[in-house]
């Protein structure tokens, strides 16, 4: 029993080493490709697209670029009770640049509240003149997956973009990135995220301190290194044919969008990624919110990988492209991983009887600093090339670290669900049209279904805090740092989802009314 636990404690300590000791690898070939890929950036927007009789969008007028041969591009935008944000999203869409006869918007509307609705008076109102088509299905067969799947029927662009409900395209999102996708081999264009609300809350800045680490540096690095990488869904623009080659959309996982890209690199399509450009979203402004949105990427990326990765090892690509795709799609299971070390910490003590020399203890401490360390030198790294104020911004640091551990229950679950085959309906996250101008006044309007985690993450708050003290009492002062993240993790994570509960329960029953439920049928 005794060598069980130290090789499932030993393994997972070694797993967390292995991802940490990537985040350095891909902030190093972030730093070593930037300035290069910077340049070949502007000379192919100057370029414009490589097509007879197309202008470049730098070099030529307004009126020149509006007037010349372009392609044809429809806009997807996939939609599910989005009351709040519908109209400004419609809004943004319809300013972007383009010729109007060579532009379709589809609004792929599954709402089930009075979204439906407030799209219908929009397009009565301000939908002169464009090609806007509303569709609306029996039911959600598919979730997103298959509201893209089905639109392709009707869909009469050769380049197909996809914007989720909460972001907001600036007007000049064709113009930039058409002279990327319509070069030779490349199947999809992916622009950054960037926020909405950054500044509503402590919560709000944590999560974009990590969404900056992946967008900032994981998905540059990823695209210039020629490794595999992915779409995320939204704020991408794709070759139509690029789609069709990899089997079109399928929605036998829960992130059809990392799917959908990894067949279609498979299929020899390349992805673009453009960190130069920036399409603002909201992040969630509620801890529930953020925990089942990332509970359906640790999901449907493990379910991915089951799907995929047999795949991409016997693709005929470089080994050192396979061992980043597995990391790239096995990444949640740091989750778990992290939650052994929690778990078999207090077992560990009682087999640990003796010391360990100058040497090994140096060497087992430098390997725990170093993939502890690893996720925050990529936020740092993030922050340095992104934002002018970088070090005000890493004041965050902090709570995402506390966020990051605590999330670890949440997401355990969710990992061992897509290993064993569990199906579960596509939870959208509730968007508010919370924006650092407009905060809080409606957070919350849409309600996630009632979880009873926040009662293991207490738990394993206790549990760890409990090995601290063990630890310390036994002089072993190696893993107390670590004890010390986990307990305050899961107490953090646990004190804030209860407390959110709590208020949306005496919500309910003070209010006596609901407003849709944000899950899925």
């Amino acid at each position: 029993m005794s060598l069980v636990v130290a090789t499932l404690y030993w393994t997972a300590v070694g797993g967390l080493l292995i991802y940490g000791v990537n985040c350095y690898v891909l902030a190093l070939s972030f730093g070593r490709h930037r300035h290069a890929q910077g340049r070949r950036a502007l000379e192919i927007e100057a370029q414009g697209v490589e097509e007879p009789g197309i202008a470049s969008p730098l070099s030529a007028t307004p009126e020149a670029w509006a007037n010349a041969c372009l392609p044809r591009v429809t806009i997807q935008l996939p939609l599910y009770n989005e009351r709040f944000v519908a109209e400004r999203l419609l809004a943004a869409v319809a300013t972007l640049r383009h010729p109007r006869d060579r532009l379709q918007i589809q609004v792929l509307d599954d709402s089930t509240d009075d979204t439906s609705e407030i799209v219908s008076r929009w397009i009565a109102a301000h939908g002169a003149g464009l090609d806007i088509e509303h569709r609306r299905r029996v039911d959600r067969t598919g979730f997103k997956a298959g509201a893209l799947r089905d639109a392709m029927a009707t869909a009469t662009g050769s380049c197909i973009a996809i914007f989720d409900a909460d972001f907001v395209p600036p007007v000049d999102f064709l113009e930039r990135t058409l002279p990327f996708l319509l070069r030779p081999g490349v199947g999809l264009v992916q622009a950054r995220w960037g926020h909405l609300n950054r500044e509503v809350s402590t919560l709000t800045r944590a999560q974009a301190l990590a969404i900056d680490g992946h967008f900032g540096i994981e998905q540059p690095a990823r695209c210039w290194k020629r490794w595999l990488l992915n779409f995320n869904g939204t704020a991408g623009i794709w070759r139509r044919d690029a789609i069709d080659a990899a089997g079109g959309w399928q929605a036998d996982t829960l992130t059809e969008d990392l799917d959908l890209s990894y067949r279609a690199q498979l299929a020899g399509w390349r992805i673009e990624y453009l960190p130069w450009l920036e399409v603002p979203a909201e992040l969630p402004v509620t801890l529930a919110a953020f925990k089942s949105q990332q509970r359906r990427w640790a999901k449907g990326s493990i379910q991915t990988a089951r799907k995929l990765l047999p795949r991409v090892l016997r693709a005929d690509l470089p080994v050192l492209t396979k061992l980043q795709a597995v990391l790239h799609l096995t990444h949640y299971l740091v989750h778990p991983l992290m939650l052994a070390v929690a778990l078999l910490a207090v077992p560990m003590l009682t087999l640990w009887k003796g010391t360990l020399g100058p040497g090994a203890f140096a060497l087992v401490a430098a390997a725990l600093v170093i993939g502890t360390c690893g996720p925050s030198t990529l936020y740092i790294t993030s922050q340095r090339a992104l934002r002018a104020d970088w070090l005000t911004r890493l004041r965050s640091l902090p709570m995402l670290m506390l966020i990051g551990t605590g999330i670890a229950v949440s997401n355990t679950r969710a990992v061992i669900e897509a290993f064993l085959g569990i199906d579960s309906p596509f939870v959208r996250t509730p968007k508010d049209a919370v924006t650092d101008a407009q905060p809080l006044r409606r957070a919350g309007a849409y309600r996630l279904p009632l979880d009873l985690l926040p009662l293991f993450e207490a738990a394993m708050a206790g549990w760890s805090a409990w090995g601290l003290v063990l630890y310390l009492s036994a002089e072993k002062y190696l893993i107390g740092p670590f004890l010390l993240l986990y307990a305050c993790g899961f107490g953090y994570v646990a004190w804030v989802s209860a407390t959110e509960t709590l208020r949306r329960l005496l919500k309910r029953r003070t209010s006596g009314r609901g407003v849709a439920h944000a899950g899925a049928s």
